[in-house]
């Protein structure tokens, strides 16, 4: 009989190590390529609701990650209070632009009113049910690119940037961002984290012990 982990621990364990990295740096022990290929294939094999497929993603190298802090710093430049601007100038040149890449996930809301029209009945659980896919997206993502030796986080900028986003790039004006996650090289090691007590957060019934 074979030894080692089963394969949902080995699963797990995968999802254990993934951590929020918020000191990047350029680089990547991995191509372009490679990380290109992870990102359409989370894409593809994350379930959705009706098989809708409602999910869309932009993933950013070199001067078009470059440009999108800077964006995001001009952007909140105008609104964020005087006295707060300088530690969020240095957050997000030294935690998210020092990375390597940026993975933008959207939703289309075309895509989605589509379904609502289609099934009148769960009209207004498609929008709830599209983030929910949105968010397994992000996980399968950011796990596997962990799992690469990348580190990443997850960012939520918008909606202040979305329509920056969507000229410079050229999307359609159906797509609204849900997160960006910024990654990288590893270039400190992840904050300690905490978990609450697990009888405050489960239960189970019915259960042979």
């Amino acid at each position: 009989m074979a030894s080692g982990p089963s394969p949902s621990t080995a699963f797990l364990e995968v999802a254990k190590e993934r951590r929020s990295y918020y000191s990047l740096k350029k680089g990547s022990p991995i191509p372009d390529a490679k990380i290109i290929e992870i990102v359409q294939e989370a894409l593809k094999q994350a379930p959705s609701s009706f098989n809708s497929q409602t999910s869309r993603v932009v993933v950013l190298f070199g001067a078009d990650h470059d440009w999108l802090w800077d964006m995001v710093l001009e952007v909140l430049k105008p609104i964020a209070p005087p006295e707060v601007y300088p530690n969020t100038v240095k957050k997000i040149n030294n935690c998210f632009k020092s990375g390597h890449g940026t993975v933008l996930f959207f939703e289309d809301n075309s895509a989605v009113k589509g379904m609502q029209e289609m099934y009148p009945l769960y009209q207004e659980r498609f929008p709830g049910w599209a983030h929910e896919t949105s968010a397994i997206i992000q996980f399968i993502t950011w796990c596997t690119l962990e799992k690469e030796g990348l580190g990443a986080s997850l960012q939520h900028y918008n909606p202040l940037i979305d329509e920056r986003v969507r000229e410079k790039f050229n999307l359609p004006v159906t797509w609204f961002l849900t997160a960006q996650m910024p990654f990288g090289n590893i270039a400190a090691p992840a904050d300690p984290k905490d978990f609450m007590p697990m009888e405050e957060r489960f239960k189970a019934f019915g259960a042979k012990l």
